[in-house]
């Protein structure tokens, strides 16, 4: 029997209407203070449970600059233009003061154990490609090699190291509240507590577009981030990455690395990895686009009432030239092993694409990396991505 149609793109949980309901009825009777966007705020609140000196550590002066001036920026796009429901500006309120607090945090860790950045690490294995080209999949199965080392989810989302380790708990009650309010979530990106996951909470923190332009319309934040140098980002990117390293014991494993933002950014963080090995997705660019703007109009119709999906279609289409013309600029003078691998063929044939991949790359494919492969295959049960863009092209045949 045919599963059931998902709904359209901008449908969402009844959760959210009551969530809302229920915050602006707290602010009206003054239970719960309406959050705010303001930026001293918010370093205010995350200053409550951390040192100020916290926020240098070993980081320059210039990085430093350049997270307050993204955090400004950011609050005022967010004020302006992302038309936020009572969730989105809790979600909002919430997300920035907790990227705050983690970088006050890392700060004093690093102040402490200096030991945790300066260790030395393997070259990585960096996929590189559009959203919504099986960048997920490559990675999950690389990942799956016993010879590698990858991010867990809960350590991509919580970077600072704590011992015991309660990141797991932590994460596990934010993917069952993310998961409530968004019932199709795990149907765009399969997600699980210590799986294996792409480092997009280390942009992230280091206050990069990527993670917000998915889920709020803040065009002038993105404009700002486009135009400007993202060496910042990935400096504090490699800081996380060493600390998550030394953490677990594994920097002399090369580290499968993947976000989609590399492909934006690809001269930025190979001026970190200088020997690191890439492998470049390839998908359809019609399918591109459609999976890419049912994603967004996922994420962003529960933060926000008034989603223009005529909006998130041609900016979408933008982003995708965007990414493709400075990957190809940044591969176009590298010189480093690198393996493509398509889309289509990993569906038709993946051990013969991950094969060619490992041929490419100088890696030796060994049975216990195939064993662990088919693992991976077996509980993800093959790709995903294709049918969350077929119910994106039926909304849109509307």
């Amino acid at each position: 029997m045919a599963p059931p149609p998902r709904p359209h793109p901008l449908s969402r949980s009844p959760h959210i209407e009551r969530l809302c309901g229920w915050l602006e009825t707290a602010w009206a009777r003054g239970i719960a203070d309406r959050p705010s966007l303001d930026p001293d705020a918010l370093w205010g609140k995350a200053l409550r449970e951390v040192t100020a000196e916290g926020e240098r550590g070993p980081r320059a002066e210039a990085d430093v600059a350049d997270f307050r001036l993204r955090l400004e920026v950011l609050c005022e796009s967010l004020e302006a233009q992302a038309r936020l429901n009572p969730l989105g500006l809790t979600i909002a309120h919430g997300q920035l003061v907790r990227v705050i607090r983690q970088r006050l945090e890392l700060g004093q860790l690093w102040h402490g154990q200096p030991q945790l950045i300066a260790g030395e690490l393997a070259p990585p294995i960096i996929v590189v490609g559009q959203m919504r080209s099986g960048t997920t999949r490559l990675h999950r199965l690389l990942a799956a090699d016993p010879a590698h080392a990858a991010t867990r989810f809960c350590d991509s989302w919580n970077p600072v190291p704590r011992r015991p380790d309660t990141r797991p708990a932590w994460s596990a009650l934010g993917l069952l509240f993310a998961r409530t309010i968004d019932p199709w979530l795990d149907s765009i990106h399969p997600f699980g507590i210590t799986r294996p996951d792409e480092e997009l909470g280390w942009l992230a923190a280091a206050l990069d577009h990527c993670a917000y332009e998915a889920q709020w319309r803040v065009p002038s934040f993105t404009a700002f981030s486009e135009d400007r140098d993202p060496a910042p980002i990935y400096r504090e990117f490699t800081r996380i990455l060493r600390t998550d390293a030394m953490w677990h014991g594994n920097a002399h494993l090369p580290r499968v690395l993947k976000v989609p933002q590399f492909a934006e950014d690809l001269p930025a963080i190979l001026g970190q990895f200088p020997h690191a090995r890439v492998v470049l997705t390839w998908r359809c660019p019609d399918d591109l686009a459609a999976s890419s703007a049912s994603l967004l109009a996922n994420q962003m119709t529960m933060q926000s009432d008034s989603v223009d999906m005529a909006w998130i279609e041609a900016e979408v289409v933008r982003k995708i030239a965007l990414r493709q013309a400075r990957m190809d600029a940044a591969l176009a003078g590298f010189c480093g092993p690198l393996a493509k691998a398509d889309f289509a063929a990993l569906d038709a044939d993946w051990e013969g694409e991950i094969a060619r991949v490992y041929a490419a790359l100088g890696l030796t494919l060994s049975q216990a990396a195939r064993r662990a492969m088919q693992a991976e295959q077996t509980k993800t049960g093959g790709a995903t991505h294709r049918p969350h863009s077929l119910d994106y092209l039926a909304f849109a045949a509307k």
